[in-house]
């Protein structure tokens, strides 16, 4: 169904994985030895969890990406979506996906700085800042 863009329904990030999103992330993973920038963020909005995602395997939950529980050690590792879409948090809330996320720079890059910083989080304002330089900070 196709909606006039004032009447289009708002992507409100509940949905982790939405279709537009399937072919970035499938050509990421057929790349392994690529340093490919986050396609997708995920994220706790109550408490601690954040995810970079770069990679969806052929199985169709397997990812891979950036992943922090807050613990002062963000890691690249893989994670199961259906795992992460069955987590339940207070209030009802689930976990959700950040529609206004820019990867900006490569993953490498994001992991070097969130390891440095302590958290995804607190790397994001880096790497908002080391966007905007024409050497995209290297």
């Amino acid at each position: 169904m196709t909606f006039p863009p004032s009447q289009a329904p708002r992507d409100d990030g509940l949905v982790l994985l939405p279709a537009a999103l399937l072919p970035a992330l499938r050509a990421n993973a057929a790349r392994p030895d690529g340093d490919p920038v986050p396609v997708l963020k995920l994220f706790n909005p109550v408490g601690p969890g954040t995810w970079l995602i770069t990679e969806l395997d052929a199985d169709g939950d397997t990812m891979f990406g950036l992943c922090d529980l807050d613990m002062g050690c963000p890691e690249l590792g893989s994670v199961s979506l259906g795992e992460l879409a069955a987590v339940t948090l207070p209030f009802g809330l689930t976990l959700e996906r950040d529609v206004a996320f820019e990867g900006r720079l490569p993953i490498s890059r994001w992991a070097d700085i969130a390891r440095r910083c302590g958290s995804i989080r607190e790397a994001e304002a880096i790497v908002r800042t080391l966007a905007r330089t024409p050497d995209g900070g290297r």
